[in-house]
């Protein structure tokens, strides 16, 4: 959906896009995946899912996955006027709502868009607590039949912001690392008690993939598993669509990384990886 925003809204959005581009291209950044084909930009992905990671790594995957026909949920809160006009100068499409406020019609916009584009949300955004999963993500994924896909990320030391979810500001020349887990199926037509357990869940599994990640980024070690990453390629000038897929896929390897729910039961939140030869 298109929005108006006002002449400040639009520079800042354009002044954060700017800086999180300029900022990532200076990072070494790797990426490890469960099954490489639910990334977005990958040409075998086929399965429209609900992709989820902590508020405060937001700037990874906008800057890893523009173009790749995402629709991000964030809130109407004022703070979140220049992040949502930096994700659609970016290339996501965005829902605007929260439990808070225009709850109702976003999810109803998410509905419609799911018909045609993955969705991405940050189910401890707007406000909190940090790294609590909100259930809002276990009701869309129940209602729309898609499965929740957790993102892990992790900066190798970052600067912590002063904000409730100490939003992670990566050093320059520093180290980035993302991890893509299973998808995580939802049964549909949950009552409370079912949306709590599932909801605890997806928290748990979200949690330790990404302090995986964390101890990935921290540790320096390379991995078997490991690719590089980049971003995304934009739309040829002319076009307003990217291509259909990555070109980068054609020289890529991506080989699985056992992130299952049972691996990670079973392990505590550290590396779970065998390191490159």
């Amino acid at each position: 959906m298109a929005l108006e925003y006002s002449w400040l809204t639009r520079l800042g959005g354009f002044a954060l896009q700017e800086t999180i581009r300029h900022w990532l291209d200076t990072l070494d950044l790797r990426v490890a995946y469960h099954d490489a084909r639910l990334d977005p930009s990958h040409p075998e992905n086929n399965q429209a899912g609900i992709y989820i990671f902590w508020h405060e790594y937001i700037s990874f995957p906008l800057y890893l996955r523009p173009y790749c026909n995402i629709a991000m949920l964030l809130s109407k809160h004022r703070d979140a006027e220049w992040l949502a006009h930096t994700a659609q100068m970016m290339g996501f499409d965005t829902v605007r709502g929260s439990s808070q406020r225009g709850g109702a019609t976003a999810l109803m916009e998410l509905l419609e868009k799911s018909k045609s584009m993955h969705l991405a949300i940050t189910p401890d955004g707007p406000r909190g607590p940090r790294r609590r999963l909100a259930p809002g993500a276990i009701y869309l994924a129940s209602r729309l039949g898609l499965p929740l896909i957790p993102m892990g990320f992790g900066f190798d030391r970052p600067t912590r912001a002063r904000t409730w979810d100490k939003f992670a500001i990566p050093r320059f020349f520093s180290r980035g690392r993302g991890l893509m887990g299973a998808a995580l199926w939802i049964p549909p037509k949950l009552d409370k008690e079912e949306i709590e357990q599932h909801r605890r869940r997806v928290q748990r599994y979200l949690n330790k993939i990404t302090a995986i990640a964390e101890d990935w980024a921290e540790s320096g070690l390379r991995l078997e598993q490991e690719i590089a990453a980049r971003p995304r390629s934009a739309p040829l000038a002319g076009h307003r669509q990217a291509a259909k897929f990555d070109p980068f896929w054609i020289h890529a390897e991506a080989r699985s990384l056992d992130l299952s729910e049972e691996k990670l039961e079973r392990q505590r939140p550290t590396l779970v990886v065998n390191k490159a030869a």
